[in-house]
């Protein structure tokens, strides 16, 4: 079944609806004979199950928002790492509130040297105001226990507070992912603070680009008086990032206000275009218009405002309505056959995972639905094996096969 949604490809926008086609651009047959997906349970009995990441030798580390960091090994067998209590090493400074807690896990590329992982935390460890931080641990050769915490970024904004638009613990991002080029991607949301987003000094509602010890990664400082931690800004709440397979551009995917769910290609300094600040004259609870208007002609407040800001990057795939969308990876292996380099994206509210053909210039051509049951999809990794592992919002993660 086709969904409401639309494709950007420079000024033109193409619709269509219920296997409807409108529009030029959608050539037949692109998305003929989609491989047959064989779904299994990987893990069951989780609580809040997040993300995960695969080690050199199929050991797959996973996290839980409220419980930690975690490891499968190869036989199949679990162990807590990091976290709370029943850890190998507790970390008394997590903590899970609202939509925060142990989020992002990623290995570090040259991890065969160094044995170095990678979370995203929400972290008590400053007192007030707490905050999230991406934490570097080193992992032992049986995969039993961590040691050498270093908190490489300590300042990322953490909602403190409940206001108008929910309690705390909101739009905290989470996914952090190692680029192509080697140095770690980290995505942050705007914790309901109209003006965060555009906030040049402050790390929230933002993608941020560092190096292994959390220092600005070289070359790429695009912007003027701002932390050279940033990326791109102008973001709401992005949980999704991967990189194309071609061209090596991260492509994230983020979750809209009630209405434009989005698909966008990131470049050094680029804005977001999300500014959900009142504007002159227009007063919104708490000066945050994300979900109203922040325009005095009352127009809802747009996720990529791109008349107050024309050199905005445009997403390249946007849905009418917001379903959630959270994850996202790009399949690169053989075995996905017509789906081979597709961006595969997860809705926690659509309940699906839908497929994107991506070419450097933009979506091309189609988006279908993968037949797999309607759950909250939370997380999407390629394993090295070729195999999707999906993560659900509830209480598993499953292996899916392409046949």
């Amino acid at each position: 079944m086709y969904r409401t949604c639309f494709i950007i490809l420079g000024v033109f926008t193409f619709t269509w609806s219920v296997g409807i086609w409108f529009g030029p651009c959608l050539a037949s047959g692109d998305i003929s004979r989609p491989p047959k997906l064989i779904r299994t349970d990987f893990i069951t009995g989780l609580s809040s199950p997040w993300d995960l990441a695969f080690l050199p030798d199929e050991a797959m580390l996973f996290t839980e928002k409220c419980r930690g960091l975690s490891v499968r090994w190869p036989d199949g067998k679990v162990g807590r790492l990091f976290g709370t209590k029943g850890s190998a090493v507790v970390a008394s400074d997590l903590f899970c509130e609202g939509q925060s807690g142990m989020l992002g896990v990623a290995i570090d590329p040259e991890f065969a040297k160094n044995r170095a992982v990678f979370v995203y935390m929400a972290s008590n460890l400053g007192k007030k105001p707490r905050a999230n931080r991406v934490v570097r641990l080193t992992v032992d050769a049986g995969y039993t226990t961590v040691a050498n915490r270093t908190d490489i970024v300590t300042d990322i904004p953490f909602k403190e507070s409940r206001n108008a638009w929910g309690g705390p613990g909101t739009h905290s991002g989470g996914r952090i992912r190692f680029g192509p080029e080697g140095f770690l991607y980290i995505t942050t949301g705007d914790n309901h603070d109209g003006a965060l987003p555009q906030d040049l000094k402050r790390l929230g509602g933002k993608v941020l680009r560092v190096d292994r010890d959390g220092k600005p990664a070289p070359g790429i400082n695009m912007l003027r008086n701002a932390d050279p931690r940033i990326f791109t800004y102008g973001h709401r709440n992005v949980q999704g990032i991967d990189f194309h397979p071609e061209t090596g551009q991260p492509f994230i995917a983020e979750h809209g206000p009630g209405h434009s769910d989005e698909v966008t290609p990131l470049r050094a300094g680029g804005n977001g275009g999300w500014d959900p600040k009142p504007e002159a004259g227009v007063k919104c609870a708490d000066n945050y218009c994300g979900y109203v208007s922040n325009r005095a002609d009352g127009r809802p407040t747009s996720m990529t405002d791109m008349e107050k800001f024309p050199d905005a990057m445009r997403p390249i795939f946007s849905y009418s309505d917001s379903e959630g969308l959270s994850p996202c990876t790009f399949v690169t292996h053989s075995r996905w056959g017509s789906w081979k380099d597709r961006l595969l994206i997860g809705f926690l509210a659509g309940q699906r995972i839908d497929v994107l053909k991506v070419s450097p210039g933009g979506v091309r051509a189609s988006v279908t639905t993968a037949d797999l049951p309607a759950v909250r999809y939370r997380g999407l990794v390629q394993g090295p094996n070729g195999y999707l592992y999906v993560i659900t919002d509830a209480d598993r993660i499953w292996q899916v096969v392409p046949n």
